[in-house]
């Protein structure tokens, strides 16, 4: 394979397990990463696979779809995966990490790889040969031109949004209080209760807040599961209440009683010196930010490591543009991967970059191209991702209802365990019976 050489656009999470899948199966990558040179409007490092959101990477609980699809990269070999394993700090049921960790191991690990090329600039053109795209719902607008030529002006866009963070010592905890919903998961969250005229209050100051402004052109068009908090205020006053600050499963040891409303907040890095607050994602202007936030009880004298920040994503008409392998339909040997094709989330990211990779490599080695079973979380949200007969396309998840059914009275816990151990069945089955992994492969771990 050593006359072979594919190029990886992008060094997010996608292009950077992409790049790895491809490197471990003795095929030779140039990455190629505009980052720092040029950055974003959200990224802040030229490191790889840094998280600019949530430093979650959901549930790691087998009853969750993210969660079996966690298990299913595993045993696909996944980098983002085992670096997130490395970097995790504590979060209850869900596998958070330690972003500058995270970033850090897997920009070493690829750029240690002796099959990995490091090109740092930016790409203006589509490459000749085999490629994947995995450039981000960022893309540079010379690469999105480029795109747009090969598939089409028919681009669709939304608008995601980050949360704040603050530093853990700024945080009054003679008001707030550790504890995780019904005392699952230890005491790994920081909750600051609010009575319901502080609930009021802070909504209406939400709602009254000067917000950053959209350029006249643009259309906000916003992702269910990263909604700006004022856009569920936008809903009726009590939107938040039973949205990201439900106060269900907690009660406040200084009083004994269950909070009208209550704000979480997240460990981010490995040492607790950091939380974000979680669901916060916000556009109000920085010094509204600070203002508005400070009314939370418990944050009055926050310090703000990072505050929230609305950013505008691309994404491309997959079901028009993509086949269920991560080709584009107008040229075989270009593969697309990561959140540009309408996968949301950090772990459906990555895990589109293992497809696209192991496709690419069966390309060039004249290997008949896979597609993962519908009973996984991955084939389920490929599938959906796909579909020629969706005609109103949004970004997604994966989940359980993407998956088909069981055809058993299983309800609840049962049926997700069940849906579950039915998944991991299937890619098993689909790894063994094309040879997806190579014979002897393992993940390479870089020595601390």
């Amino acid at each position: 394979m050593g006359e072979h050489v594919v190029t990886v656009i992008g060094a997010g999470l996608a292009g950077s397990e992409a790049a790895w899948q491809l490197a471990r199966r003795g095929v030779r990558v140039r990455i190629v990463e505009m980052r720092p040179s040029r950055m974003t409007e959200a990224h802040r490092t030229g490191g790889f696979a840094e998280l600019v959101c949530s430093n979650s990477l959901r549930s790691a609980s087998l009853e969750t779809a993210v969660g079996v699809l966690k298990e299913e990269m595993r045993r696909l070999g996944s980098l983002v995966i085992a670096a997130a394993d490395r970097a995790r700090v504590p979060a209850g049921s869900a596998l958070a990490v330690d972003r500058d960790g995270f970033s850090a191991y897997i920009t070493a690990t690829l750029g240690a790889h002796p099959m990995v090329e490091i090109v740092r600039a930016e790409a203006a053109v589509l490459p000749a040969g085999p490629a994947i795209i995995a450039s981000g719902p960022l893309t540079s607008p010379a690469l999105g031109d480029a795109l747009s030529a090969l598939i089409g002006p028919r681009n669709l866009y939304f608008y995601d949004a980050i949360a704040p963070i603050v530093a853990a010592d700024s945080i009054d905890m003679t008001i707030a209080f550790r504890a995780s919903r019904y005392g699952r998961g230890g005491d790994d969250y920081i909750n600051c209760p609010m009575t319901e005229a502080e609930y009021r209050a802070f909504v209406a100051a939400v709602m009254a807040a000067e917000k950053v402004a959209l350029h006249p052109f643009e259309k906000p068009v916003y992702f269910e599961g990263c909604m700006p908090i004022e856009e569920m205020a936008r809903r009726g006053p009590m939107t938040l209440a039973f949205g990201p600050m439900r106060p269900v499963g907690l009660v406040n040891p200084h009083t004994g009683a269950r909070p009208f409303a209550v704000v979480q907040l997240r460990q981010d890095d490995r040492e607790g010196r950091i939380y974000n607050i979680v669901g916060f994602q916000t556009k109000m202007t920085y010094p509204e930010q600070r203002r508005v936030l400070r009314m939370i009880p418990g944050l009055a004298r926050a310090e703000f490591v990072r505050l929230g920040s609305l950013h505008r994503n691309t994404f491309i008409d997959s079901p028009r543009l993509l086949l269920p392998t991560m080709q584009v339909r107008a040229r075989g040997d270009l593969f697309l991967a990561g959140q540009m094709i309408g996968v949301e989330g950090y772990v459906e990211s990555a895990a589109a970059g293992i497809l696209a990779a192991i496709n690419a490599s069966r390309l060039i080695t004249n290997l008949p191209l896979v597609v993962p079973p519908r009973e996984t979380a991955l084939g389920s949200l490929v599938a959906y991702v796909t579909d020629a007969a969706r005609t109103d396309f949004q970004p997604m998840n994966a989940n359980f209802g993407l998956m088909p059914e069981l055809g058993t009275r299983a309800r609840g816990p049962a049926k997700k365990i069940a849906m579950g151990e039915r998944a991991l069945a299937a890619i098993d089955g689909w790894i063994a019976a094309h040879g997806v992994e190579p014979r002897g492969a393992e993940l390479a771990v870089r020595a601390s």
